[in-house]
This record gives C-alpha cells, sequence and structure tokens, in this order.
C-alpha cells in the first residue's frame, strides 16, 4: 500500500469549512502505522471531521474522522446506506485491486447488502449467534488458550502475537462455526493474508470461500449443534453461496479484530504503570485495560464502507451520489469534541464508558451477540495466559513495537515477551 501523508501544500484552516484542505491525504501504511492518533489530530486542524483520501490506484473516498458525523453517517442507513453497488468509482477499479475484498463488491451476504435483504440476512445470522451458549465459548477458549500456552511455556520466551493473539480467536470462531481443529490454523493464516490488504489478498479470498462453502455442504449432511447449522435449519431459503458468504462475514469480522483487542490490551498492561496490577491478577484492571483499547487503539480504526445515496453535505463537504465513506471509528474514538476525558486521570473516567465507535453504530453495527463473543474471548484469553504465565515482561523495548501494515486494522505485528519457563497443563502432559 501507499504511505500515509499530508500533502505538505494543505493549510491550517483550524476545521473551518472556507479553508479546509482540498488535497487528498494518500491512505495507507506509514503515519497511521506510526502513531494514527497523532495523524487524526493533523487531519482535523487541517481538513476538518471529513477529509478526503486517496486509495492504492488513485482511488478517491472521503473519509469521516468526526464523532458527530460518523455518528450521522451511521445512523442513517437511507442516505449513507452499506450499499456497495451505489459506487461511483467502479470502471476504475481493477479485478486484482488489493483492497477489494475489504471493501467488497456486490454480493448477497449480511455486510455487503442494504435495506431490506441485509436485514433478512441478519434475521438469519444473529439468531444463530444468539444461541451460541456463554459457558460453552468460556470452555473453548480456555482449552485452546491452555493449549497455545503449553506450546510455548517451557521455553521462556514467545511472541504473543503470532503463538497466542492471533490463533485463539479463530480456533474458537472455526468451532462454534462447526470446524474440526485441524483447519482453524490455516483459515487463520488466510484471514491474516486478506486483511493485511497486500497482493495475496484476492487468492486468500478465494482460499476462505472454499473453506466455507465445503464446511456448508459438510453441515447440510451431517448437522450439528453450530452456528452454520443453525443457519442451515432457518425457515427462510438462501442459496449455498448466501451461507457461506455470511460464515465469511463472521469469521473475518470476529478474527483479527479480537486478535488486536487480545494483543493490543497485553501490550497496554505491559507498558503503561496504570495497568500494571493487571499483571498481578488484578481483573479489574484487565476490564478496564481492555475498554481503554477501543477507545485509544480500536482493533478497527477504519471500516469500509458508506455510499451517498444522492448529493449531500457532510462536515463542510460536498459529497457527491456514489462517493464512498470510509468511517474512521479509531478517529472519531479521540475526537476532542466528546472527549471531556483526555486530560489528566482520564483512563479511570473511560472505565466502564461504552459511548464508544469500536463496534460500528446503527443498523449495521457488530450484531450485540458477536460483541458479547468476542469479548468473552478477548477476556478469557488475557486472564488465561496471566494466570499461566504471571511474570510476563517485554523482551524488547517498546520502542521497536512494530504496527500492522494496515490503515484499517490496528494492531502490534509481534509482541515479543519473556517469563519464568512454566509447567504444561495436566492434560498435555
Amino acid at each position: 500500500m501507499t504511505s500515509t501523508s499530508l500533502p505538505a501544500a494543505a493549510t491550517s484552516g483550524g476545521g473551518c469549512p472556507a479553508h479546509l484542505s482540498t488535497a487528498p491525504v494518500q491512505l495507507g501504511g506509514g503515519a497511521l502505522q506510526a502513531e494514527p492518533r497523532a495523524l487524526y489530530r493533523k487531519m482535523r486542524h487541517e481538513y476538518g471531521s471529513v477529509v478526503p483520501v486517496e486509495l492504492p490506484g488513485g482511488v478517491p473516498a472521503w473519509l469521516v474522522v468526526g464523532y458527530r458525523e460518523l455518528h450521522r453517517v451511521m445512523g442513517d442507513g437511507e442516505l449513507f446506506p452499506r450499499d456497495v453497488g451505489l459506487w461511483n468509482q467502479w470502471e476504475r477499479i481493477p479485478e486484482d485491486w488489493p483492497l477489494l475484498p475489504m471493501v467488497g463488491r456486490p454480493m448477497p451476504s449480511i455486510y455487503f447488502t442494504a435495506g431490506a435483504e441485509h436485514r433478512r440476512h441478519a434475521a438469519m445470522v444473529v439468531p444463530a449467534l444468539e444461541a451460541a451458549d456463554p459457558l460453552e465459548i468460556r470452555e473453548h477458549c480456555e482449552q485452546l488458550a491452555d493449549r497455545l500456552v503449553d506450546d510455548v511455556c517451557t521455553r521462556g520466551a514467545a511472541d504473543l502475537v503470532a503463538d497466542f493473539a492471533e490463533p485463539l480467536p479463530v480456533l474458537v470462531l472455526a468451532r462454534l462455526v462447526g470446524f474440526p481443529d485441524a483447519e482453524g490454523r490455516d483459515i487463520a493464516r488466510v484471514l491474516k493474508d486478506l486483511a493485511d490488504g497486500g497482493p495475496g489478498a484476492q487468492e486468500a479470498h478465494g482460499r476462505f470461500g472454499e473453506h466455507m462453502r465445503r464446511l456448508v455442504e459438510a453441515k447440510r449432511a451431517t448437522p450439528g449443534d453450530d452456528i452454520t447449522s443453525r443457519m442451515l435449519a432457518d425457515p427462510e431459503p438462501f442459496t449455498d453461496e448466501e451461507y457461506a458468504l455470511d460464515l465469511m462475514a463472521i469469521t473475518a469480522a470476529g478474527h483479527l479484530t479480537t486478535a488486536d483487542w487480545i494483543s493490543n490490551s497485553l501490550r497496554l498492561m505491559l507498558t503503561e504503570d496504570q495497568f500494571a496490577d493487571s499483571l498481578a491478577g488484578g481483573r479489574r484492571s484487565v476490564g478496564d485495560a481492555m475498554n481503554e483499547v477501543l477507545w485509544e487503539e480500536s482493533p478497527t480504526q477504519i471500516l469500509a464502507g458508506r455510499w451517498a445515496a444522492r448529493d449531500t453535505r457532510l462536515g463542510g463537504r460536498t459529497i457527491r451520489a456514489g462517493d464512498m465513506l470510509l468511517l474512521g471509528l479509531g478517529a472519531a474514538n479521540t475526537d476532542p469534541l466528546i472527549r471531556q476525558d483526555a486530560l489528566p486521570g482520564g483512563v479511570g473516567q473511560r472505565a466502564g464508558n461504552g459511548a464508544h465507535l469500536a463496534f460500528s453504530h446503527g443498523e449495521y453495527r457488530c450484531p450485540f451477540p458477536a460483541q458479547e463473543i468476542a469479548e468473552t474471548i478477548a477476556r478469557t484469553a488475557i486472564e488465561v495466559i496471566l494466570d499461566r504465565l504471571p511474570d510476563l515482561e517485554l523482551a524488547v523495548p517498546v520502542q521497536d513495537l512494530v504496527r500492522r501494515p494496515s490503515a484499517f486494522l490496528c494492531g502490534t505485528n509481534a509482541l515479543p515477551v519473556r517469563f519464568t519457563p512454566a509447567p504444561m497443563t495436566g492434560d498435555q502432559l
């Protein structure tokens, strides 16, 4: 992807519509990878709450970074539907465009449909998620987390991203949708290639679809107590393609976002003094750290997208019919207009405050059952590793930690730690 930078010619209009810069920001890795909050502050100062951006290949879009403006976009499904078919740039999008799997194309899934069709898919998917037993989810997570810790506990060193945070959510989700454990790790690799938006994204998307199509066929022949079987049992008629696409949406949306929630929370506990008691078993501070991450380092920084149904005005900008609006969830969460807690002691004030937009908002927000599944996985994962490896410490200087090369997701490439070698669990010996 291209680097993220603000044009040197950009003027400082302090957000006044008459002085907003119009030169687009090249949206990619770069500054977002190094320090997204600093870039968001600069964007607001020079561009206001709605920023013209340019995606790889010179594709234009709008990045909404203001909390109030983003709330309006996500809350108005008629003016700003999630209907990629409205996009006015389709004629210039090549088949191998690296962000195509993330932006999407018109297809019959819960994620890429709008209006009545979206609600039809949601009425089938959400109850299937809701029926998952929270205690069973926690048991799966504890068992699989212990298995991953057993792989590294005798070494005295590990990478908490590659060895733990990335594989765990997809292993749990794979069980919940009905995959055997053996397929979980390959799906994790596929989803990482897909989310990073690199040259292998299209091929990864194809492999991901094959996994899901095989799963639908297997569960149609032999149903079980899993999300896929419950979806297939819904009385509303859906095609096998629709089932597979919805399963892809469920798994993709829950994998790296939950992985980054785990690793970002652990990084916070390892590097910030106010969360040090988490490492000594302070359960309340685990929840505080997880909530702090949703405010300050939301795993989903930018979400694609919404498309304007007609010409309109937003944040002092003229938005044309068919323009794509990227949802700047991470930027909006740090908007000073709604962040009265952005003062000394703000961390404590944010504890328990769920007004962040980390799970989006409105009709297309992350369904509540999916949020609960993600929170169960993340909290259980953190508690298991702190119980098993209580003297964790960072193995490299904090400034050596490198963020994931993605403008859309906020995570760390690696989180090297050291600890006193510990025994494996009894059932693994």
